[in-house]
């Protein structure tokens, strides 16, 4: 029998350590992007599949998320993976591990939530289970279908590609902290504040991006080549994780991020560029794709899209500041969130 405590132990690996020894289980080319691709005969569509688990005390609160909210965000997060992907949603299924007690009030404005977020969509639950469980957990699926040359994938990205993102960055963590020190921002206004908490509560995974981007490909006729993952785990952690499939660096400039202008109004500069980067849970888009469709898509997008960089030779990934406020820093994966 094993001995599920013997070294090295899973906090020894890490997150990614632990994720590279479990990826040797699947097959190389289906694993490493935000979700799953499997070919299929039908109409030439291919069936993309994400799963994302959240656990009461990891994810979610009751002191920041109420369970609608925390329903709405467990979808969102998973069609942001399938927005990641260039597919569209064709429905989820839901896993819940509740304890008895748990009110059964609670469960249903759990799976409202759900509903709310799946309904802007045009999506819907497809199955699931319950079962019992020491701790509130929620694992959701989702599917999607995506053309197979209309397929984004994290290892598609070359040297000479202009680094895209959508949104603005840094208003989910913001939010966050709002939510977990109410003493914080009493300069904001109402509409300011509520703006930062609804980011966190309530984000938008951005499938309305993908039918502008293949309309400018298509009528520029350039090749249907993108790289690209959601920023669910931080900017910095998005563009490094593209790099590093792709095989190539970056340089990023630090003025063209798009960020909201009230973070400096809650934090140092240090901390609110920490949240900029690191902070995670926008549900933004990381794109890169050549400079020219790169530049008609952050026109069509409006101002909270940018160009913010380039993909370089080399492995490394640089953030420059042309303003000389900051100086160049190379960006690591350690300074993200990760769960052990």
């Amino acid at each position: 029998m094993s001995d599920r405590f013997s070294s090295p132990q899973v906090r020894d690996l890490g997150e990614q350590g632990l994720l590279e020894r479990l990826q040797r289980f699947c097959p190389a080319d289906v694993v490493g992007d935000d979700a799953a691709v499997i070919p299929g005969p039908e109409l030439g569509q291919a069936l993309v599949v994400t799963t994302d688990v959240l656990v009461d005390g990891v994810h979610f609160s009751d002191r920041t998320t109420s369970p609608q909210d925390a329903g709405w965000r467990a979808v969102a997060a998973n069609l942001s993976d399938l927005a990641a992907m260039g597919a569209s949603p064709l429905g989820i299924t839901v896993g819940l591990g509740i304890t008895g007690d748990v009110a059964v009030s609670w469960v249903l404005a759990l799976y409202q939530g759900i509903s709310d977020c799946l309904k802007q969509y045009n999506t819907t639950i497809v199955g699931g289970d319950i079962c019992r469980s020491p701790v509130i957990s929620l694992s959701i699926t989702a599917f999607g279908q995506v053309s197979p040359n209309r397929t984004i994938k994290r290892t598609a990205a070359k040297v000479g590609d202009a680094i895209v993102v959508t949104g603005i960055h840094g208003a989910s963590r913001a939010g966050l902290e709002l939510l977990l020190n109410p003493e914080l921002g009493k300069n904001l206004t109402v509409a300011e504040r509520s703006l930062l908490i609804l980011a966190h509560q309530r984000p938008r995974p951005r499938l309305d991006v993908l039918p502008i981007l293949w309309n400018i490909l298509v009528d520029a006729s350039s090749c249907l080549r993108v790289a690209g993952m959601d920023s669910s785990d931080g900017l910095a952690d998005a563009v490094l994780q593209l790099c590093r499939a792709s095989g190539v660096g970056a340089t990023i400039e630090r003025s063209l991020i798009p960020l909201p202008p009230v973070l400096n109004q809650l934090a140092s500069s240090e901390q609110v560029w920490d949240w900029v980067l690191y902070g995670g849970e926008d549900f933004e888009l990381v794109l890169c794709l050549p400079s020219e469709p790169a530049e008609a898509l952050v026109e069509q997008l409006g101002e909270s899209a940018a160009v913010i960089g380039y993909i370089a030779p080399g492995n490394e990934v640089w953030l420059r500041d042309s303003t000389g406020v900051y100086g160049d820093e190379v960006l690591t994966l350690s300074r993200g969130f990760q769960h052990f």
